[in-house]
């Protein structure tokens, strides 16, 4: 692992991002002040932000996988994949009402997740994962948004100077909540086709298909869990791991009402409360 960080920074630079969460207020970039920072130091940074949220109760319940798809990666001019952990705080329901200034710029994503029906391993002599592997235990597949919000400005405003992957991974890969709403959809679906629109204020705003992750959506969770394996971890019987959006985010304001409709795998709401 290639690392530039001490102990020491680590914990405190999670400590800042978990603070501007509880806060809804934005902070400088990690790398602003720790340019030599690694990809390593912000998975670091991460892990230890869970471990604060651990430690008040929440309960690690899934993954996340982010920019994956072109259309995300062109929005935030990033082009290497991350993940973040989700936590039981993190779910809400379909059609929830949530408030906008919970959160530090929030914008949404449409995507599919997965749930796990059992442990994902490697059925190869090497112990990599292979899409059949994801497939194979998957209990089932659901339609699924994510809200992200960035912590740390994704533009500097003295500046103007964008964010890195680093500074995405060390901000839990700008999760915040997720929530999974529609119809269970069959392993034995092809995923690449399934499609969604996103509605804002009834004005539709954005539509893809999965197969914009990786040409298929459980290419990412293999990207995923070969990262793990090399760490000694796996991803476990029934967590939620978000394949990645295959849509552009959609911002979000107070007031505004959003709707995901999935087609003939169902459809799901979320809104935001009015100023």
């Amino acid at each position: 692992m290639a690392m530039a960080m001490t102990d020491d920074q680590i914990r405190d630079e999670a400590e800042l991002l978990d603070q501007a969460e509880r806060t809804a207020t934005q902070i400088r970039q990690t790398t602003s002040v720790h340019p030599r920072a690694t990809i390593d130091d912000a998975y670091r940074i991460q892990d230890t932000w869970l471990g604060l949220r651990l430690a008040r109760g929440e309960q690690l319940v899934g993954h996340k996988i982010g920019l994956t798809s072109r259309a995300m990666q062109a929005a935030l001019n990033i082009t290497t994949p991350d993940s973040g952990f989700l936590t039981d705080a993190m779910v809400v329901e379909p059609d929830s009402e949530l408030s906008a200034d919970r959160f530090c710029d929030p914008k949404l994503e449409i995507e599919l997740a997965f749930v796990l029906g059992r442990d994902l391993t490697g059925s190869g002599p090497d112990g990599k994962v292979t899409v059949d592997d994801v497939m194979a235990a998957t209990d089932h597949v659901t339609p699924a948004a994510e809200l992200i919000a960035a912590r740390s400005h994704r533009r500097d405003p003295d500046t103007g100077r964008t964010r890195t992957v680093v500074d995405t991974i060390a901000d839990n890969a700008a999760d915040a909540v997720i929530v999974c709403g529609g119809q269970r959809i069959s392993s034995t679906t092809d995923l690449r086709w399934v499609g969604a629109l996103g509605y804002r204020n009834d004005i539709i705003e954005e539509t893809g298909l999965a197969a914009g992750v990786l040409d298929h959506p459980a290419n990412g969770i293999v990207w995923l869990a070969e990262r793990y394996r090399i760490r000694g971890r796996r991803l476990e019987v029934g967590q939620t791991i978000l394949a990645g959006s295959f849509t552009r985010p959609i911002d979000v304001r107070p007031g505004d009402r959003f709707r995901f409709d999935f087609g003939p795998h169902g459809s799901f709401a979320l809104r935001f409360a009015a100023p």
